[in-house]
């Protein structure tokens, strides 16, 4: 038994394990970043299991699709082999004296590997069964499909290896006959391994079932050594750049959905790269690596100091090349466009259109209808449109006519949108049913694989390829592969510029639409609409007794109106309102300074504060005009965030607790805000107000969608369904009853609460 065990402990499998964890265990991140991905525990609240577990191409979870990412996964593998080869190799001399030593080395580094793809299996056909809905007897097709990627892959990249193996033997057939004879003739020759420890290995797998006594070197120089590993390590660094010619002609073909690869596809050559990027550098630059590497960061600074490169994303449509009329960023800029004569005029303006509405309507005092939407990303869009759907059924297709403004977040705002344009397109003339089942299922198609591919592929290793809006040139990046991707699926009715809906909009055709995004560098909100609301821009007091407040909020028409602000495309209004940090890029306006906007959400995610500013600069017209104000708001969570509360499982939450505090509470401190904001508004405008709320709320906590550009057929389900829970079954009677004017509100607040 002893000597079995010794025998394990130095066999070649168990000493690499052991090498991975003692030296390099930042390789093991990207294994660990896969394991924790796959198993549902990194990026969880985001879905990116569903990426890997469930992987999309063509808009169809198949066998195709899993193929791709089990191909990707080979590539990662066999990646990893060839940085570690080249890291290790040196302190594993027998196999210098082995035919096709990568082989051998592959064959024994296969522990994590096969893990892996064990650890893979058992949790897609969970998570396909009971996420995707997909029957048995197609999960195995799926399994299938990845594991033929996998080989494939495996298969392809040993067939490359053969090949440069043979030709490296032939080379060193003298060499290997007579080695000492081949030193000699080496002028100077370095001792590269002075200083490197030898592992002892006792067996090795030869083949996959055969185990083999490791031969000793001993007798060999170290220069010999190195002149076999050598050439082997030039061939595996060959093979990693191929790779990255291949993500090159992804990123050229990037605009046909058949070069539209899986997310998880995508990322995982990506990880190859790495890998094979960083053994690389380790072999070659040794410990030069960590001052190259920031020196080429310092390269890239002094690049884009001077203009030389720009990957800052823009606003498609608008003028960024007059640079002379450029506005100012400042207090003073953002106060000489809000002057109490340039208000008094947005409100006059607003006020025709408000009239335009009124004559639309079927009372003498009808009900002002807001609609606030949340942010979310799919699961808010798709939940938006559930609602809207069932909204225009109860009401005979008069919702949208009731209503006069919509605002809110992110995807929330994406289904208002979409929503909103297919009645555009209905009032036109076309046959639209508006309650059809296919608008959900367009709107909750995917956007996460061709933006991840696109981050890959274009943002970080292709050159720039450009396209035009108007007469103005952009460049192609992920932002636009979001658009682009939103566009097809929703079959390219929203490919329109903001100057298409100013006429609909200013004759009262279709609610107005606020989009709004938040300037980073001081939380300001960045309002898009067709109409000039300039009185948005600050909160209304009573300056007799009150300071007049700095702007807080910036009207994007007046503030860029030398830099075509009509232009802006309708899909990058949405996308800029929809900027969720990191997956999408923030966009840069030309103002000066330059100013860059994210998510609406990090500012109002539920649309309200916006909603009152607007009705604290009417409510004169709102009393003398109408019954009241009837504020519907869709939101993507439970009010309050009972549904997850925060729960120390571990010494490690309490020592994270006070870093995280911030972002466990920042949506449950908004809403205590807006709370309060509406409290105020409803006690001292006099102005009738009631709200009424649609919230999506699970019926499983494991079914619930994540916050993402992609759902799982479950989380779409759920989401559907959801609108039939018992409080939203009481939201949609109380539309009913307001605008049908069956009841009168302090009626209807007995009858159901209203829920703040």
């Amino acid at each position: 038994m002893k000597v079995w065990l010794k025998g394990f402990y130095y066999s070649f499998p168990i000493q690499l394990l052991f090498l991975h964890f003692r030296k390099y265990q930042s390789l093991l991140i990207f294994w660990f970043i896969l394991f924790s991905t796959v198993n549902g525990t990194f990026m969880k609240t985001f879905g990116a299991d569903s990426l890997f577990l469930a992987p999309e191409y063509l808009g169809n979870v198949n066998s195709i699709s899993s193929a791709i990412v089990g191909a990707s996964i080979g590539m990662f593998v066999m990646s990893w082999n060839i940085g570690t080869f080249i890291l290790f190799s040196r302190q594993f001399r027998f196999l210098a004296a082995t035919t096709n030593p990568f082989l051998k080395y592959c064959i024994n580094n296969a522990i994590i590997p096969l893990l892996f793809i064990i650890f893979y299996f058992f949790k897609a056909y969970d998570f396909d069964h009971n996420k995707e809905l997909i029957p048995a007897k197609d999960i195995l097709f799926l399994l299938g499909g990845f594991l033929c990627g996998f080989i494939f892959m495996i298969a392809a990249s040993f067939l490359y290896f053969f090949r440069a193996d043979r030709t490296i033997q032939r080379k060193m057939v003298p060499v290997m006959n007579n080695p000492q004879s081949y030193i000699t003739h080496l002028a100077n020759v370095k001792e590269v391994y002075h200083g490197v420890p030898h592992i002892t290995v006792e067996w090795y797998f030869e083949t996959p079932f055969k185990l083999k006594k490791a031969r000793d070197v001993s007798h060999y120089t170290d220069a010999f050594v190195e002149s076999i590993l050598k050439r082997h390590h030039i061939a595996a660094i060959l093979s990693v750049f191929i790779a990255f010619i291949f993500l090159l002609i992804i990123g050229f073909l990037l605009e046909s959905p058949f070069f539209q690869l899986p997310a998880a596809a995508a990322i995982t050559i990506f990880f190859a790269i790495l890998i094979g990027v960083a053994g690389a550098m380790a072999h070659f630059l040794q410990g030069w690596t960590i001052p190259a590497l920031l020196g080429f960061i310092l390269l890239l600074n002094v690049f884009y100091k001077f203009d030389w490169i720009d990957p800052r994303n823009k606003a498609y449509g608008i003028n960024y090349e007059n640079k002379a009329q450029r506005p100012a960023y400042t207090v003073e800029g953002l106060r000489a466009i809000c002057t109490p004569e340039q208000v008094a005029a947005d409100r006059q303006n607003m006020m025709e259109i408000l009239n335009a509405w009124k004559n639309k309507q079927q009372e003498a005092k009808p009900l002002l209808v807001l609609i606030n939407t949340s942010g979310g990303g799919h699961r808010s869009a798709t939940f938006t449109m559930s609602v809207l759907q069932k909204l225009d059924s109860i009401t005979n297709g008069s919702i949208m006519k009731n209503t006069f403004l919509i605002n809110g977040a992110s995807g929330g705002m994406i289904g208002a949108a979409y929503f909103r344009e297919l009645y555009r397109v209905r009032q036109n003339g076309k046959k639209i049913h508006l309650q059809d089942k296919k608008y959900i299922d367009n709107i909750a198609g995917d956007l996460l694989n061709p933006l991840f591919t696109s981050f890959v592929a274009r943002d970080l290793i292709g050159p720039a390829q450009k396209f035009k809006v108007g007469d103005y040139t952009f460049v192609k990046d992920r932002g636009y592969a979001f658009e682009h991707k939103l566009n097809e699926n929703t079959n390219g009715i929203l490919n329109k510029q903001l100057k298409d809906y100013v006429a609909d909009e200013k004759a009262a055709n279709i609610p107005l639409m606020f989009f709004n995004s938040v300037v980073t560098r001081d939380g300001r909100k960045m309002i898009i609409s067709t109409q000039p609301v300039r009185f948005m821009m600050q909160s209304h007091n009573d300056t007799t007794h009150v300071p007049a407040a700095e702007p807080d909020a910036i009207d994007f028409g007046s503030f860029f109106s030398k830099q075509d602000p009509q232009n802006i495309r309708m899909l990058t209004a949405l996308r800029m309102n929809a900027t969720f940090p990191i997956v999408l890029p923030n966009v840069w306006l030309p103002s000066v300074p330059v100013i860059d906007v994210m998510d609406a959400g990090l500012r109002d995610n539920f649309g309200q504060e916006t909603s009152l500013r607007f009705l604290s600069s009417f409510e004169d017209w709102i009393k003398e005009n109408t019954r009241g104000v009837f504020i519907i708001q869709i939101r993507d969570r439970k009010a309050g965030g009972w549904e997850m509360p925060y729960d120390s499982k571990s010494i490690s939450d309490h020592a994270t607790k006070p870093f995280l505090l911030l972002q466990h509470d920042w949506f449950k401190m908004m809403e205590y805000s807006q709370n309060d904001m509406l409290s105020y508004f409803i006690t001292n405008s006099g102005v009738p107000v009631y709200k009424t709320v649609f919230q999506y709320v699970t019926t499983k906590e494991q079914n619930k969608a994540a916050l993402n550009f992609h759902l799982t057929k479950r989380e779409e389900y759920d989401i559907i369904n959801s609108i039939k829970s018992p409080d939203n079954e009481k939201s949609f009677k109380t539309v009913q009853h307001l605008l049908a004017n069956k009841i009168s509100i302090d009626s209807l607040q007995k009858l159901v609460p209203p829920i703040f």
